[in-house]
C-alpha cells in the first residue's frame, strides 16, 4: 500500500502558463478579480457592522448579527490568500471553515432572541409552543420506515424537547468543526492530510466526511427551526436571513467538494496549458468564493438591516407560543446605545465567544443528563384541549402518538358494542348513550351492613353502636318537655344534695322540672350528639 502523498500542492508550483487575457495568466487575472471582489465585500460588510455598532440598542440580538456579518470578510480574505499562497491553501481554508460553525450558531441564537430575550424565557416559550410541526423531509421518510411514532425519528411531543434537539444539532457543529480544523492542521504538518488525494489512508477524506455529516445536521436543524417559527417571526423576514446563511455555507463547502471530486477522483477536469493543477484545485473555487462574498455582502444590507435598531424605530414584538391562549404579544423594547466610542465596545462584545462555549456545554449536559428526566417536564403533561370529549368516545390514546389501541381485538369490539350500545356494523344507527347500560343492568343483591373491625383506640367499657342503613318504619317525634338544649323555655335547677346514679361528672346535681312523662328514650343519633358535647358517661359517673 502506498502511504505517501504523490502529488501535494507544496511540491507543485505554477510554471509557464499561456496567457489567458493579454499579458495576464489565469493566476494573475484571478488575483485581480478576487482582490476587487474582496474590497467590495469589505466595504459592504464593515459599513453594515459599523452601523449596527453605533446603534447598539439591542445587544442580545445585534451581537449575533455582527458575528454573522463578519463571515463575509473572513471568507473573502481566506479565498484571496488561497489564490495568492496556493501551496499553503489548506491552512486558510480550514481556518475560514472553522468560523462557519460560529456563524451558524450565531444565526440560531439570533432567532432565539427574536423569540424571547433570555434563555429562561426561551425555554418557557418552547415549553408552551403548540403545535410542534413534524420534521421536514427526509426525516419524515425515515420515521415511516423505522417505527413511526414509536421509532427514533418521531416528532417530540414536548416543544421543549424539540428545542433541545435543535439546540444540540446546531451547537455540536461548533465543536466538530473546531476539532476537524485542528486535525487538518496537525495532519498537514506531518504530511498525513494530503488534500489532493481522497484515499482513506490520509486524513483529508475523513475530515471531509465528518464535516459533511455535521454541517448537514446543523443546516437541517436550522431549516426545521425556520419552518416552525416562520409565521411568528414574519416581521423579522427570516426567509431572507436563512437564504443568506444557507447559500454562503452551501457554496463555500459543497462547491469545493465538487471540484475536489471532479479533479482528484473522477478526473472530469484535467490541467491544461492555460489552467495548471493548482489553478483547478485552488484557484477556481477560491475565485468563485470571492465573487460570491461580494454579492452576499450586498445582500446582507437587506437581510440584516440596522434600521430596526435606531432610536424611534418601529416597535417589534415577541411572539406568543400558542395563539389560542389569547395572551397579547410583549413589546421588544429598545435600550440606550451601548456600542461605546465609534462602536468599539460593540465589536468587543461580538468577538467574545464565551456564550457559544456555554451553549455547547448546556447542550451536552441535556444530551447526557437532562434527556433522562425530560418526561417530568410540565410540557409532557396532558392539556385540557388534548382531551377528546366527542361522542362516541374513542379508545384511550387514540389521539396521542404512541398510544395503544384495542380496535383490532374482536373481544374488545364486542365488549364496547354490547356495553355501550355501539352499532354492530358500519352504517347502523348509534343507539342512545345509556341504552346498552340500561339493557344490561342487573339488580343489586341485598347484603347485610358491613361491620367495621374494632378500633384499638376504642374503650371496651363503652356501649358500641352499629350503623343500620335501613330507615325505621316510623319516627317518634322529639317532645322532651324541657325543650332543646339552650332554648328559651328550658329550665334547669341545681340541687347539690342530689346525685343521680345514672349521671355524674360535670352534670351531677343538676335536675330539671318535668312537665310530663317522657314518651321514649333518645335514639342513637341523639346519644352520639350528646356524648360529643358533654362526653361519654360511664356507670361510675364522670366523663370519660
Amino acid at each position: 500500500m502506498n502511504l505517501t502523498c504523490n502529488s501535494t500542492l507544496e511540491d507543485m508550483r505554477i510554471g509557464s502558463e499561456e496567457k489567458i487575457a493579454g499579458p495576464l495568466t489565469f493566476h494573475q487575472l484571478a488575483l485581480i478579480i478576487a482582490g476587487a471582489a474582496t474590497v467590495v465585500a469589505y466595504i459592504a460588510s464593515f459599513y453594515l457592522m459599523w452601523r449596527h455598532a453605533i446603534n447598539y440598542t439591542k445587544p442580545r440580538e445585534q451581537r449575533h448579527i455582527i458575528r454573522i456579518l463578519f463571515m463575509v470578510p473572513i471568507y473573502a480574505t481566506s479565498a484571496f490568500l488561497c489564490i495568492w499562497y496556493y501551496w499553503h491553501a489548506v491552512y486558510f481554508q480550514v481556518l475560514s471553515d472553522c468560523y462557519e460553525a460560529f456563524a451558524i450558531a450565531s444565526f440560531f441564537a439570533l432567532m432565539c432572541h427574536y423569540v424571547a430575550p433570555d434563555l429562561h424565557e426561551q425555554k418557557e416559550f418552547f415549553r408552551n409552543m403548540r403545535p410542534v410541526k413534524p420534521w421536514v423531509w427526509p426525516v419524515t421518510w425515515f420515521a415511516k420506515c423505522c417505527g413511526g411514532e414509536r421509532g427514533p425519528w418521531r416528532t417530540p411531543k414536548s416543544g421543549l424537547t424539540w428545542f433541545n434537539i435543535i439546540w444540540i444539532g446546531i451547537y455540536h457543529y461548533c465543536f466538530i468543526r473546531v476539532a476537524m480544523t485542528i486535525t487538518a492542521v496537525v495532519t498537514q504538518y506531518f504530511e498525513r492530510y494530503c488534500e489532493s488525494s481522497n484515499s482513506p489512508i490520509f486524513a483529508h477524506i475523513w475530515v471531509i466526511a465528518i464535516e459533511c455529516i455535521a454541517v448537514t445536521i446543523a443546516m437541517f436543524c436550522l431549516i426545521q427551526f425556520y419552518v416552525q417559527l416562520r409565521e411568528p417571526l414574519a416581521e423579522h423576514n427570516p426567509f431572507l436571513k436563512v437564504l443568506a446563511i444557507k447559500l454562503v455555507i452551501f457554496l463555500s463547502f459543497w462547491q469545493t467538494i465538487a471540484i475536489s471530486l471532479g479533479t482528484s477522483t473522477l478526473h472530469i477536469v484535467s490541467p491544461t496549458a492555460v489552467l495548471a493543477y493548482p489553478d483547478l484545485k485552488v484557484g477556481v473555487p477560491s475565485l468563485m468564493l470571492c465573487v460570491e462574498m461580494a454579492l452576499f455582502g450586498i445582500l446582507h444590507l437587506w437581510a440584516f438591516p440596522y434600521a430596526p435598531y435606531v432610536e424611534n424605530a418601529k416597535t417589534s414584538f415577541y411572539p406568543v407560543p400558542d395563539p389560542s391562549m389569547g395572551v397579547p404579544p410583549r413589546e421588544n423594547e429598545h435600550g440606550p446605545k451601548m456600542g461605546g466610542f465609534m462602536g468599539l465596545k460593540a465589536f468587543g462584545d461580538a468577538l467574545n465567544l464565551w456564550d457559544v462555549i456555554k451553549a455547547f456545554g448546556r447542550g451536552m449536559r441535556w444530551l447526557f443528563v437532562g434527556v433522562k428526566h425530560r418526561h417530568s417536564d410540565p410540557s409532557y403533561q396532558a392539556k385540557p384541549e388534548d382531551v377528546d370529549t366527542s361522542y362516541p368516545m374513542k379508545p384511550y390514546g387514540a389521539n396521542h402518538p404512541g398510544g395503544k389501541s384495542t380496535d383490532h381485538l374482536p373481544i374488545a369490539t364486542e365488549f364496547r358494542r354490547s356495553t355501550f350500545g355501539l352499532p354492530t356494523t358500519t352504517g347502523d344507527p348509534v343507539t342512545e348513550e345509556s341504552a346498552g347500560l340500561i339493557t344490561n343492568a342487573q339488580p343489586n343483591p341485598a347484603s347485610p351492613p358491613r361491620r367495621q373491625p374494632p378500633s384499638p383506640y376504642m374503650d371496651p367499657r363503652q356501649p358500641q353502636y352499629q350503623y343500620d342503613p335501613t330507615p325505621p318504619t316510623a319516627y317518634t317525634p322529639y317532645d322532651d318537655a324541657r325543650g332543646d338544649l339552650g332554648a328559651a323555655n328550658a329550665r334547669y335547677e341545681y340541687d347539690p344534695r342530689v346525685v343521680h346514679s345514672t349521671r355524674g361528672g360535670s352534670t351531677a346535681g343538676w335536675s330539671e322540672l318535668q312537665v310530663g312523662a317522657r314518651p321514649s328514650q333518645r335514639n342513637s343519633t341523639q346519644v352520639r350528639v350528646g356524648n360529643a358535647l358533654w362526653g361519654d358517661r360511664n356507670p361510675q359517673g364522670g366523663a370519660v
